[in-house]
C-alpha cells in the first residue's frame, strides 16, 4: 500500500528546458496559464525567452544573416544619435517593460535625451522612442502581430521592421495609439525617421551584395 501511495504522488511540471542544468539557478517557475513579470525575473540569466501576452515565448538565437543587418542599421542609427547628442541606442538582449505580462527585447531600440529616465538599472521601464524588429521565422508572428499592437497601445513613437527576405523596410508613425506607415522600400531606395530629422537608410546599404540570406 505505502508503494502504491508513494507511486500515485506525481512530480510537478516546471517550464525550464533540461538543457539548463538546475545547479545554474534557484527559483523553478511551475508551467501556468499566465505568467508575470515575476516569474520572468526568476529565469536564469541569459535563457532565450520574451514575455509576450502572458506567455514564455523561447526565441533561439539569431542566424548570422540576421545579425549583420542588426549590425549595419544599429551601426548608422548609434553614429547618427551619437554625432547629434539625441540620446541612447541599446542592442538586444536587453528588457524592455510594458505590463506585467509584456517584457520584450528589441532587436534596437532608442530613447530620446530628455526620457533618460525610463532606463533603469535593470530594464528600460517604459516605451523607447523607436524600436526595431528583424523578422525571423521564429518571431515574425510576434514581431508583425501581438508585439505590434503592443508597442501600437503603449506609445512606441516609431517602429522599424526589416525584412530579410524580401530585403525591405517598413517605418511605423504612431498617430493617437495607431499606426500608419510613413516611411517604406524594398530592394532599392531608402526610408527616413520622422522622429530624428534627418536619419535616412539607404537600403543598398544595409541589405549589400556582402550580405546575403544563408540556407
Amino acid at each position: 500500500m505505502l508503494t502504491a501511495n508513494i507511486t500515485d504522488r506525481r512530480k510537478p511540471e516546471f517550464l525550464i528546458p533540461a538543457i539548463y542544468s538546475p545547479s545554474l539557478w534557484e527559483n523553478k517557475i511551475p508551467v501556468k496559464k499566465t505568467y508575470t513579470y515575476e516569474d520572468y525575473t526568476r529565469l536564469p540569466e541569459g535563457a532565450p525567452y520574451q514575455l509576450i501576452g502572458g506567455e514564455l515565448i523561447m526565441t533561439p538565437s539569431p542566424m548570422p544573416y540576421h545579425q549583420e543587418l542588426s549590425r549595419e542599421l544599429g551601426f548608422k542609427l548609434f553614429s547618427f544619435v551619437k554625432e547629434n547628442d539625441l540620446g541612447h541606442v541599446y542592442y538586444a538582449p536587453l528588457d524592455v517593460y510594458f505590463s506585467e505580462t509584456d517584457v520584450y527585447q528589441p532587436d534596437i531600440l532608442f530613447i530620446e535625451k530628455k526620457r533618460s529616465e525610463i532606463i533603469g538599472k535593470t530594464k528600460i521601464e517604459g516605451s523607447p522612442d523607436i524600436v526595431v524588429e528583424i523578422l525571423s521565422p521564429s518571431t515574425a508572428y510576434y514581431d508583425l502581430r501581438k508585439k505590434f499592437r503592443i508597442y501600437e497601445k503603449f506609445g512606441v513613437k516609431e517602429y522599424w521592421i526589416v525584412d530579410p527576405e524580401l530585403k525591405r523596410i517598413e517605418v511605423y508613425g504612431n498617430e493617437n495609439s495607431i499606426y500608419k506607415v510613413i516611411s517604406e522600400a524594398e530592394n532599392e531606395g531608402s526610408v527616413s525617421s520622422a522622429i530624428l530629422r534627418g536619419f535616412e537608410v539607404e537600403l543598398s546599404d544595409i541589405f549589400g551584395p556582402s550580405r546575403t540570406a544563408r540556407s
